[in-house]
């Protein structure tokens, strides 16, 4: 069998010892979301896919590449499409590495989604165990209030740029 010529070579130049591939990343940080939104542990996930939560977690942080098979098992167990994974990927991971043999090594990708904080996902899932719609109307407001005067605070120090 016959591999076109350089295609290996940009494999392995992705795959520099100790470097990530964007994409397994991505890819980890959506299981790892989803795992959260529907409260599975590790440990429950890994049972339910025939996996240890060291696996789990190794898939999770993208040291470990995710294969067609395991991606479908995944997404059928954690109910949602196959493409969920690849949902909200950054331009420059989605087309960045393959781009081309002269581009210099893409940089280690660190996601900054607020999105994918435990802190974020613990919130959501502590709101809607509120019972009251309206003490759920409420706490909303709240919140939404108090990032605005965030914001607001942040812009009124900010010094002029005209």
């Amino acid at each position: 069998m016959s591999r076109r010529p350089g295609l290996s070579s940009i494999w392995e130049r992705l795959q520099v010892a100790g470097k990530r591939n964007p994409v397994d990343v991505h890819v980890g940080t959506r299981i790892r979301l989803r795992r959260t939104l529907m409260g599975l542990s590790q440990e429950k996930l890994g049972e339910l896919v025939g996996l240890t939560f060291q696996q789990i977690q190794k898939y999770e942080k993208g040291a470990n590449r995710v294969g067609a098979s395991r991606l479908y098992q995944f997404a059928k167990v954690l109910e949602v499409p196959p493409s969920f994974f690849f949902d909200d990927m950054p331009e420059d991971v989605s087309g960045g590495p393959l781009g081309g043999l002269n581009e210099p090594d893409p940089e280690p990708y660190e996601t900054a989604d607020p999105m994918t904080k435990r802190e974020t996902l613990e919130l959501v899932r502590a709101y809607y165990k509120i019972d009251d719609a309206l003490v759920r109307r409420r706490l909303f407001e709240l919140v939404k209030a108090a990032g605005g005067t965030v914001r607001t605070r942040r812009r009124r120090a900010a010094p002029d740029s005209a």
